[in-house]
């Protein structure tokens, strides 16, 4: 991870450029790269300071401000897709680029999603298509998320 140069080292840099270095030169003497020293003194027109800017931060989720929308979309229509959700989100003109977001999102919102592997036998034939369509459509709702027998803490140790 990048660290910022020292206040004292920036100082100096900017100190020599006053006296009349170029900032190449000035770079070359401290050992320091020339665009570094470039972005220092822009920094240094623009704010008035040598101080370093914020490296790194959180960015706030895309959808936070939606969370109802998302909650009560899902909340209607368990089985809809990330896909579904995004073309209702466009049509109340929010749009989301990736279906990731959206996801992620859910999750946050506690959703997750399950397939549903045992259905009742169906009583007029089989309820796979025998074209070898491996992993097609199939049936799935976004739920609640609750902990399972495997996720849950077991009991202390006695």
């Amino acid at each position: 991870m990048t660290a910022p140069l020292s206040r004292d080292l920036r100082e100096r840099i900017v100190r020599a450029v006053e006296g009349g270095s170029s900032i190449r030169q000035a770079a070359a003497r401290y050992e320091v790269s020339p665009s570094a020293a470039v972005k220092l003194l822009r920094r240094l027109r623009e704010t008035g300071s040598v101080a370093p800017g914020r490296i790194g931060g959180h960015r706030r989720p895309v959808l936070g401000p939606h969370q109802d929308l998302l909650r009560s979309l899902v909340e209607a229509r368990p089985a809809i897709t990330l896909a579904e959700l995004q073309t209702e989100l466009r049509a109340r003109t929010i749009v989301v680029s990736a279906l990731s977001t959206i996801h992620h999102a859910l999750r946050r919102l506690g959703f997750t999603r399950k397939k549903r592997r045992y259905e009742l036998p169906s009583k007029t034939g089989p309820m796979w298509r025998r074209s070898g369509d491996a992993g097609g459509s199939g049936s799935a709702t976004w739920t609640r998320a609750a902990s399972s027998s495997s996720t849950r803490p077991g009991r202390p140790p006695t």
